[in-house]
């Protein structure tokens, strides 16, 4: 049975923006769907997954989720429930009075859009004068009011360029992650051209040089899992290359995540519009376990140059890309631009026998603390690391080192923890 980690679910499609590459295709913040899910029905499915796993990580997104109104009681509820809650944002109405209330009701943190540093760019991509303004606003509120974020960077070939400069701003403005997405055309994106292949590729490589560069800033591909092979290319000694992409640094839709739309549809993720049921005709975790498209991600017979990839359990490509062209599901990702070579196929790290790496018990002890969502993915991190150290025993003092790489000297944030960046 697959572990689900992360749930994302579309609360709205109301919005206050025009956002050009939108996969919602969102209407104005006066508009929206009437069949829109009730508070009552997305806490019913935070139940579900609660009961089936406490530390799930949910993200509450839309369309843009602050417009409703009972956004704070679905958060409480699901924090009351041990879920780590989150939201998805344009950074608009981030007012300090909001984020007071998120910060209070639960949230773990927000994540927030920002396209550019070019204020009249940003502006464009968000279809809305002064959007910009009210985003570096919604961002100051929040570090300012004690609730984590972080950024979310859709990057193409207009502003790829400013991803060092996104990088260094991520760092001075106290963000806990850059996400950079790339985008899939689907939606209002399927009037935008996507990054070129070999753009990609070169961002990619930036990616990996920048998080060695700001080891205490987490730097994710998201929508990219050839990151993983880069990363490799890159340094092939590391054993935190050979960590599969299935484990969360790649896609991991239908096998760790899923979405929900407004309307209770779900599907393997937001640019995969084909539903694998509703919510409202049967339960979520029976979807969640038995759809078919689900179970022909978790495994997957690749077609194309991806079938026969020597880094296709690492990566395994887009699985949205193809099927955005009209392509089938398990047909190869179009945007790779990598010719599979002649060498054997990579086994992932965690699929391999011969690591001879123990575990201490007070380690034990503090490995069983971290939120479920990333539990397992932070036990391979350790393992990886204490073996390229050449050590056998995995200490307290190893994932302290680990957290303080990737969390600064103050660690996470934890679910149900009073701890919020600024107060310290």
């Amino acid at each position: 049975m697959n572990d689900l980690n992360l749930l994302a679910i579309n609360l709205t499609r109301r919005c206050n923006l025009a956002c050009a590459h939108c996969y919602l295709d969102a209407d104005t913040l006066r508009g929206g769907s009437p069949d829109e899910l009730g508070t009552e029905e997305v806490q019913d499915v935070l139940d579900q997954v609660a009961a089936r796993s406490a530390g799930t990580m949910v993200v509450l997104t839309g369309g843009e989720p602050l417009a409703r109104r009972d956004l704070e009681a679905i958060i409480e509820h699901g924090a009351k429930r041990d879920l780590a809650m989150v939201v998805g944002s344009n950074g608009t109405l981030l007012t300090k009075r909001r984020v007071r209330s998120l910060r209070d009701a639960g949230a773990l943190g927000v994540g927030i859009s920002v396209d550019s540093l070019d204020a009249d760019y940003h502006d464009g991509f968000r279809g809305l004068p002064g959007a910009w303004g009210k985003t570096m606003a919604g961002i100051e509120n929040c570090r300012h009011g004690g609730l984590d974020f972080q950024i979310h960077f859709s990057i193409g070939d207009a502003n790829a360029d400013e991803l060092p400069a996104m990088t260094a701003f991520c760092r001075a403005a106290g963000a806990r992650v850059l996400n950079v997405f790339f985008l899939v055309c689907t939606g209002r994106g399927e009037v935008m051209s996507d990054i070129s292949p070999q753009r990609y590729e070169e961002v990619l490589r930036e990616l990996v040089e920048s998080q060695s560069r700001y080891p205490d800033l987490i730097i994710r591909a998201r929508c990219a899992p050839h990151y993983k092979r880069v990363a490799y290319q890159c340094n092939p000694e590391s054993a935190l290359n050979r960590i599969s992409g299935r484990d969360g640094d790649g896609c991991i839709a239908g096998i760790h995540y899923c979405r929900i739309t407004p309307e209770g549809g779900v599907t393997a993720c937001p640019y995969i519009a084909h539903e694998q049921g509703s919510i409202r005709e049967r339960a979520f975790l029976d979807i969640w376990d038995n759809s078919a498209d689900f179970q022909r991600l978790r495994a997957p017979k690749l077609g194309g140059k991806c079938g026969v990839c020597e880094f296709r359990q690492l990566c395994g490509g887009c699985r949205a890309r193809p099927v955005a062209l009209g392509d089938n599901l398990m047909d190869a990702d179009p945007i790779c631009a990598y010719s599979p070579g002649a060498g054997p196929m990579l086994v992932p790290l965690s699929s391999l026998d011969n690591r001879q790496v123990r575990w201490s018990t007070e380690a034990e002890r503090r490995l069983a603390r971290i939120p479920a969502f990333v539990r397992k993915l932070v036990k391979k991190r350790a393992e990886a690391y204490v073996a390229e150290l050449g050590e056998e025993l995995i200490t307290n003092e190893h994932l302290s080192t680990l957290s303080a790489r990737r969390f600064g000297a103050g660690g996470p944030t934890r679910p149900g923890s009073s701890r919020r960046a600024g107060h310290e």
